[in-house]
């Protein structure tokens, strides 16, 4: 009986996903046993061509982590899509856009010219950005378009499951694998993560109070963490209340707050939107007294890159999507 093929493509990622699969440790060698793997650049010699030549639907499951940024991108993952009984968007780059999607409130003109112009490590007097075609002597060479906004991979193809992070935590893919090769995976748009919020799970929770307020907001650095105590309770911005549960604690067995990578839990629209009440929530309070307006707007101005904070894996996924810029060229 011939073994179920399965496929891995990486888009706009770090490549911490594809660090996450090889984390599987010896359980990986199940998996290949297990599977007939049909693409996984980062580790096999596959090449797109072998892709295309298969059937519609021969493959089994296609993981894709990362957002899609460029035209390549695109391309590969609706090949994939057309190839791919199920897709999995992989990552909290697939999922919500993750890190390159704070790229949204930026224009494509704007990065190039950071990149390639403006940074003081950048030796560039001509000026030179990156063209798609250009010709030389030997031909044209081209690059793949860069488009203007981070799409999610359900924004750009159908997608039915998701596994959140920054990484997948390895108990979580393992999971996925084994729930794809037994056919018991849940409704195809379910989150395949645990349905509580992160908070719910800290070790921390005991320490949290029943009506919790703060009168100062602080950075990590600032501050000897207690690594016993609730990060909200001690002035520091945690995502946890407003993110979903499964990643093990990773951050916060670090002595370090979330950061929102698992995303929100079901129900929540805007994970950004959410976080932020919910920090809003709990200020204004000094003491007994209510806070003055100025206090209050001494406290907002302590949140060092509110956008970054609040969505700083989620903004393609977000209501907003992307910071709307006047005279935007090349939308996609």
């Amino acid at each position: 009986m011939a073994k179920p093929k399965v496929a891995f493509y990486w888009c706009a990622s770090c490549g911490g996903c594809e660090e996450a699969v090889i984390d599987l440790n010896e359980d990986l060698l199940k998996v290949a046993d297990a599977v007939d793997i049909v693409l996984w650049p980062v580790a096999l010699d596959f090449k797109r061509k072998d892709i295309e030549a298969l059937t519609d639907n021969e493959i089994a499951v296609s993981f894709i982590n990362g957002a899609v940024r460029l035209e390549e991108q695109r391309e590969m993952v609706e090949l994939l899509r057309k190839k791919s009984q199920l897709v999995v968007a992989f990552g909290a780059c697939a999922c919500m856009g993750g890190i390159p999607g704070l790229g949204n409130f930026y224009s494509r003109e704007t990065i190039f010219h950071k990149a390639y112009t403006d940074t003081p490590s950048v030796k560039n007097p001509s000026g030179v950005l990156p063209q798609q075609a250009t010709t030389v002597t030997e031909g044209e060479l081209t690059l793949p378009k860069f488009y203007d906004t981070v799409q999610t991979l359900d924004q750009t193809i159908p997608v039915d499951y998701y596994l959140p992070g920054c990484p997948p935590p390895p108990d979580l893919i393992l999971n996925a694998v084994n729930a794809i090769l037994a056919g018991e995976l849940p409704d195809k748009g379910a989150v395949l993560a645990p349905e509580k919020a992160l908070c719910d799970t800290c070790s921390r929770l005991e320490s949290k109070p029943d009506k919790l307020s703060i009168n100062d907001i602080k950075r990590p650095w600032e501050i000897k963490i207690d690594p016993e105590k609730c990060f909200l309770t001690q002035g520091l911005i945690c995502l946890g209340p407003a993110t979903r549960s499964g990643c093990g604690e990773t951050c916060i067995r670090a002595n370090q707050p979330c950061r929102g990578c698992f995303g929100p839990v079901a129900g929540v629209a805007d994970q950004g939107a959410k976080a932020l009440s919910m920090i809003a929530s709990i200020l204004g309070v000094e003491g007994e007294e209510e806070m003055s307006d100025e206090q209050v707007q001494r406290l907002v101005n302590r949140i060092a890159d509110p956008a970054g904070t609040f969505y700083r894996y989620s903004l393609p996924a977000s209501l907003l999507r992307r910071k709307m810029i006047q005279g935007l060229e090349g939308e996609e």
